[in-house]
This record gives C-alpha cells, structure tokens and sequence, in this order.
C-alpha cells in the first residue's frame, strides 16, 4: 500500500516526464483595413466536425533524441470565444453593424511541416459561414468564405503563426463586408422591409380592353358585344381588377411597385336595342366606378405595416382575393338595390354614395 508521500512522489514524476502542454495561440486585434463595418459579429458557433485542436505545431526545439511531431494547440478561452473576441477588438467601431452576424466556423486549422535549417513551414486554411437573423425570425447563410495561407518560422518564434492566423481570419471579415455592400442594394434576403408603390394603368391603346380613367368615362361605343335577345337588363358591363407587381430591393428595403388595372372588357359588354340612354349608361358607369372603389380600398388594405419580406407576395394575394370578393358582393348588392337601375330613386342614392367615396379616396373632385 502507497503511503501519502510515496504517492505524492509518484504524480510529481508522472507530471515531469508527461510533455508540456503548449501556450494556446492568441488571436491579436489588427488594423481592418476598411469601413464602415456593415455588420457586427453578434454570435459565433465552433461547427467544425469534431473539434480538435486549432493548430499543430512543431515544438520550439528538436533537440538529438527528441520528437519533431507538431504538438496540438488551441486558440486561448476556445476557438468561439476567441473568434468572438477578435471581431469584436478588430471590426471599425464607428458603427455597431446594420446586420448582426452569427459566424459559422467550419473549418481552421493550422498545420507545420518541418523546413530547412530547423524552420517550420506552415499552412492554414479556413471556412466560415456567415448567418443572418432578420427582424422576421428568418435565418439565412449569406455567404461563405473559404481562405488559405502559408508562412515560415524559426521555431522559437510563434507570434508569426498568431499574425498569420490573424491575418486569415481579418480576410474572411474583410471578404464579407464587401460583399455585405454590394448585395445589400439586390438581395432580398437582406431587406428589413417592404414598401409597396401604387400606379394606375390608364393606358387607352389596347382595342377591346378599357382601363378606367376618370377623364374617360364610359361611352356606349365602348358596349361592342352582342346584345341578348331577352332580359330584364337594357346593357350590361363586366368590369374588373388585377394587379401586377415588380419588385427591387434598394438599400435593405423591398420596394414593391404594384401596377393596378381596373378595366372593362368591351366584347363582354353590350346595349340592347333602344336603350342608349344617358341614364342606362349612367348605371353602367357606376359599375366601373365600383370596382374602382373596391381597387382603393384593396391599396389601404396593402400599406408597408401589412406586408412581409418573406411573405409579402403571398399576403398580397389573399388581400386581392378578399377584395374581389368584396367587389362581386357590391355588384350583386347594386344591382339588387337599383332593380338593375329601373328603381330611380335607388339609384340616385347610389350615384350619391359613389360619387363621395370616389372623392374621399381622391378618385374624383
């Protein structure tokens, strides 16, 4: 049985012939070279499969009799925590970043080989991925980088590998801030809003399609279809709406230029004969001048506080499919108030309804 000194002793011997472990490297702040910084380095996850050391080096002697096999070293407090701390001292500190990055680390690693005269020949190589986490919740790697690098040393010198190592690392960094500049003016996945643009289409070139302009109201040479033998309507117009959109993303927003098209189609509406009034085609109008409101309020139902980065196309649908539907119910509910425009004194109220909302929404004067 070992008594206490005895084994005291013994650990005091392991420890003396067990190799010293090496000092971990230190990535050490240098000047970055460009700015303002675009982003700022918010998080960083060490994914590299497995783990290992960060770097192999050659030992600073290689005595007769002693090994020359390159010694595992780490980066001090950990390859995140180090990373973290080198982007943080080094990145421009004018700004605090418009895009908060998590870095990615999938690959560092430094390796030596022995060289001429007891020098140490090294390489590094590394791959980083930058991730993004919008005001959404949405994540997306934007980009990677992948960098290499070789240097040579006297074996007693290390601060050349930190330096190197230094200098890969700001290479990544500087890599990323140029491409965070140009995407930033076309990629939509860096935008952080959308602001949506509205025009009319009010074009009168098109032979069979009418677009509606308050300057050009409807005419009865514009009803061109075949009129119904029987009915109890004396015309009949079908009007409608859609939209067309163009989207670009200019400094982080999506701008979102919506073109609207309130129409009527002129060879699905017809007059019967004997009845070109002005007070048939009045009830006609006010049909045209319906889904111009409903178009109106479909703008209002679309504003910037609606609509998403990533789903902006989506809610823009469901909106429009909303207002159409809204758009049929008015027809229907005009057409059964007015007694299809036989009731006067209906129709009057309509045509005093419309008329003011076509002014609130600034259709009309």
């Amino acid at each position: 049985m070992l008594t206490s000194l005895t084994l005291n002793l013994f650990l005091l011997l392991l420890n003396l012939l067990r190799p010293a472990s090496e000092v971990p490297l230190v990535l050490r702040p240098v000047a970055p070279g460009f700015g303002p910084a675009l982003f700022s380095i918010t998080a960083v996850r060490d994914e590299r499969p497995g783990r290992p050391a960060v770097a192999l080096l050659l030992p600073a002697t290689a005595a007769a009799g002693t090994t020359t096999a390159a010694q595992p070293v780490e980066l001090r407090n950990g390859t995140a925590a180090a990373l973290q701390q080198f982007a943080t001292a080094t990145l421009p500190a004018a700004t605090t970043g418009r895009y908060p990055i998590t870095l990615r680390a999938l690959d560092l690693q430094v390796r030596e080989t022995p060289g001429p005269n007891g020098a140490a020949n090294g390489t590094i190589a590394l791959h980083m991925a930058f991730e993004w986490r919008n005001a959404e919740g949405r994540t997306s790697t934007l980009t990677e980088y992948r960098g290499a690098a070789r240097y040579g040393r006297t074996r007693a010198n290390r601060a050349v590998v930190e330096t190197a190592l230094s200098q890969a690392v700001l290479g990544g960094l500087r890599h990323f801030n140029g491409w965070l500049t140009t995407a930033a003016a076309h990629d939509i996945r860096l935008a952080t809003a959308v602001q949506p643009t509205f025009r009319y289409d009010i074009r009168q070139t098109e032979p069979d399609t009418l677009f509606y302009d308050p300057a050009r109201p409807l005419a009865w040479a514009d009803f061109t279809g075949m009129p119904r033998s029987k009915g109890q309507y004396a015309a009949a117009v079908f009007p409608s709406f859609g939209y067309r959109t163009r989207p670009r993303v200019s400094q982080g927003v999506v701008v979102l230029d919506i073109e609207l098209q309130v129409y009527v189609v002129r060879t699905s509406s017809w007059v019967a004969e004997g009845q070109r009034t002005a007070y048939n085609l009045n009830h006609e109008q006010r049909h045209f001048d319906i889904v111009r409101l409903v178009a109106e309020r479909f703008r209002r139902k679309v504003g910037p506080d609606s609509l998403t980065v990533a789903d902006y196309q989506s809610i823009l649908g469901w909106q429009y499919l909303d207002s159409f539907r809204e758009m049929n119910r008015l027809q229907d509910q005009y057409d059964r108030e007015t007694s299809g425009g036989t009731d006067a004194t209906a129709q009057n109220r309509w045509n005093q309804r419309i008329a003011t909302e076509l002014r609130g929404f600034g259709v009309i004067k």
